[in-house]
């Protein structure tokens, strides 16, 4: 069975080598870069078995991308502080979305009275309008990608037509399909990126509710979660032109 793996960084300026990768179920790490061929080098290596490789990698690789732990211990916070981060963030907030439906959503009111009518409400006096609103009227920006299904889910529609009203306080919402986010190697996570030093990885159950928030500040997870982020900026499309492609939502 082919191993999962995930990159986890690369100090390359050209060529894409060297690497790393995670293997997702393991852990285990595997390093990418030019391999040793030469006989006396080889000769000089010790404990090296017949069936072994080895190769050639740059310290900083090591240094900026190899593990600082040898087991993540999460570090959890609370809806409360969590929500506080969107007050005190100074430049960016940013979200990739990649579900096919939250929980949250389909409790709420709106999400009702679209199944209702076809279109959303919402109550721009809610606090995360008004927050959102300070925040962009005062020069931050805030954003998000959405991950859309051919076809979108009922929560996906409701989300695209909800678009508008995240719109109408300053937030830049902008979709791409699943097929061109696997295309572009977008990780399968929900998460906020803070100030692009700070990510709020989001755990959700198979019930799609959120199960709990982990912030992380390790400088190789912000970075690769940096990657996505540009990486689906650069693919993506604003939610209108994106809601033209979408029959179902009209």
């Amino acid at each position: 069975m082919a191993r999962q793996l995930r990159c986890t960084g690369t100090d390359s300026k050209v060529d894409g080598c060297p690497a790393l990768h995670t293997d997702v179920q393991s852990g285990e790490i595997v390093v990418q870069g030019t391999p040793v061929t030469d006989p006396a080098d080889l000769a000089q290596l010790q404990h090296f078995g017949p069936d072994e490789a080895a190769v050639v990698v740059p310290r900083e690789l090591l240094v900026n991308w190899g593990p600082k732990e040898m087991e993540r211990v999460p570090e959890l916070v609370d809806r409360d502080t969590f929500r506080r981060l969107f007050e005190t963030f100074e430049h960016t907030a940013w979200r990739l979305e990649t579900r096919r439906g939250y929980a949250s959503d389909r409790q709420d009111p709106d999400y009702q009275a679209f199944l209702d009518t076809g279109t959303s409400t919402c109550d721009p006096d809610e606090p995360w309008f008004i927050n959102i609103r300070r925040q962009t009227e005062a020069g931050k920006r805030v954003g998000r990608v959405r991950i859309a299904d051919k076809a979108p889910t009922t929560e996906q529609l409701f989300l695209l037509d909800y678009a508008r009203h995240n719109a109408a306080v300053g937030e830049d919402i902008r979709y791409l399909w699943r097929e061109d986010a696997d295309r572009a190697g977008l990780p399968a996570e929900d998460f906020w990126i803070f100030d692009s030093r700070l990510v709020a990885l989001l755990h959700f159950d198979n019930d799609d509710n959120l199960l709990n928030i982990e912030l992380i500040t390790e400088p190789a997870e912000v970075v690769r979660c940096c990657i996505a982020r540009d990486a689906a900026m650069h693919n993506a499309v604003p939610y209108e032109q994106f809601a033209a492609q979408v029959p179902q939502a009209d």
